[in-house]
């Protein structure tokens, strides 16, 4: 499944975006990898260098591995259906319902190993996954990515009120249970690891954001939750929380808003404040611009939160996204860029494809490490891209090239995939 090398060297034409500014390009060129881990980038190798495994990809593009900040393991059966509704009769229509099937661990197999194979199939390598309310499901979720060699951080997920009765958990039962998921899972891979994950403010009680709280400081626990992502969401939260001031104050009084490593879903509707207090608790936010078109959610001023701080990474949303490639959210994040520079009369200016590009790679990555990009000491994620099916009759640039990938390739272009300098070949479970 996994091929270990701890000194490799791959060969090709290389890509990356160390700022957002700009593509970094490095036509020919070799990656120098030790122990999973980029030395440098040479046009010639030094002869230090020539006993290493040289992986040869020439004409072949060398970049990143696809990160997604914001995923539904257990609604990847759901996806493309129900779409014509808003978020919240969606969830009740089609997302609980889905979701009550993995009491039954056997149907938590057969989605999950699935949904796995498709994850490496259109080149995402790390991601950060929502799981059920199950216990024994979302254990097989962490084992069946553990054995996938994929890189991801899994959340249990935590609901306690205000959902239907056969989702709504018991409050201590949801604490100890994700507690027990904790330890068991905190130190047993490098790859896989537990986030804190309540669903979002208006299905838990106070208790039960405070408990996870603490979690999250007790075990240096990063966390993962929704913020902002409907109107008639916000008005839930109003109604539901009255003495705070807004959304985000919520998760930041129960110590989820930053107080450790946090990525918050959506942001559609943030106020000046909320941005800044994300800006300076470092929380990230994850775009999910395929789930807010088809959830008629509305369009994140993506330029507003670059142009204040705040990190900001890609995810699908699958689910209310329909698509779970990274390069096809990649062109939606342009697409809706675009609308809201209209909207906002040309204030906010549309995201590049340079834009785009790092925040499916780097920009995500950073919530992992140093993850999403060649510069040296980052992790050797990779993806081995064979365009010559995109070729025009004119030669194309290298950063021509990756826009037509980005925009019209798929999965097939694909040939190979690296994670910490270890090529993963599609999972057998």
């Amino acid at each position: 499944m996994k091929q270990k090398e701890d000194k490799i060297i791959l060969k090709g034409d290389i890509v990356f975006t160390p700022t957002k500014e700009k593509f970094e390009i490095h036509k020919d060129s070799y990656i120098v990898a030790e122990n999973g881990k980029v030395v440098g980038i040479f046009k010639e190798l030094e002869e230090k260098y020539q006993h290493y495994v040289i992986k040869d990809f020439s004409n072949k593009i060398i970049i990143p591995g696809f990160i997604d900040l914001h995923l539904h393991a257990p609604q990847y059966p759901n996806r493309g259906l129900g779409l014509d509704k808003e978020l919240l009769p969606w969830l009740e229509t089609y997302t609980f319902p889905e979701e009550k099937k993995y009491e039954d661990i056997q149907y938590g197999k057969k989605v999950y190993t699935k949904l796995i194979r498709e994850l490496w199939r259109v080149g995402t390598t790390r991601c950060v996954i929502f799981s059920s309310i199950h216990k024994e499901s979302t254990k097989l979720l962490f084992d069946l990515f553990i054995k996938s060699g994929l890189g991801a951080y899994i959340g249990k997920v935590n609901m306690d009120r205000n959902s239907p009765d056969y989702i709504t958990e018991d409050t201590k039962k949801s604490i100890v249970d994700t507690e027990e998921i904790v330890i068991e899972y905190k130190d047993k891979s490098d790859l896989v690891k537990p986030i804190i994950a309540p669903r979002f403010a208006p299905v838990c009680t106070v208790e039960l954001l405070e408990s996870l709280g603490y979690l999250a400081s007790k075990y240096n626990l990063p966390v993962e939750s929704h913020l902002s992502e409907n109107i008639g969401e916000l008005a839930w939260v109003k109604e539901l929380y009255p003495e705070f001031a807004n959304y985000a104050s919520v998760y930041n009084q129960y110590g989820l808003f930053g107080q450790t490593k946090t990525v918050m879903g959506h942001c559609i509707y943030n106020t000046e404040e909320e941005i800044e207090l994300m800006a300076k608790n470092g929380v990230y936010a994850a775009h999910c611009p395929h789930s807010n078109f088809d959830l008629s959610s509305g369009i994140m001023p993506v330029r507003k939160f670059l142009d204040k701080g705040v990190p900001l990474g890609l995810g699908t949303d699958m689910a209310g996204g329909h698509c779970i490639s990274m390069a096809d959210v990649m062109v939606a994040a342009i697409q809706s860029s675009k609308m809201k520079w209209l909207e906002t009369n040309k204030e906010l200016q549309p995201i590049t494809i340079s834009e785009a590009f790092f925040l499916g790679t780097k920009g995500g990555g950073s919530f992992f490490g140093k993850v999403g990009s060649f510069e040296e000491g980052y992790e050797l994620d990779a993806l081995i891209i064979d365009d010559s099916s995109l070729a025009d009759i004119e030669p194309l640039s290298l950063e021509e090239r990756i826009q037509k990938f980005i925009y019209i390739g798929d999965d097939r272009n694909i040939v190979e995939r690296y994670i910490r300098g270890r090529k993963v070949e599609e999972p057998e479970f």
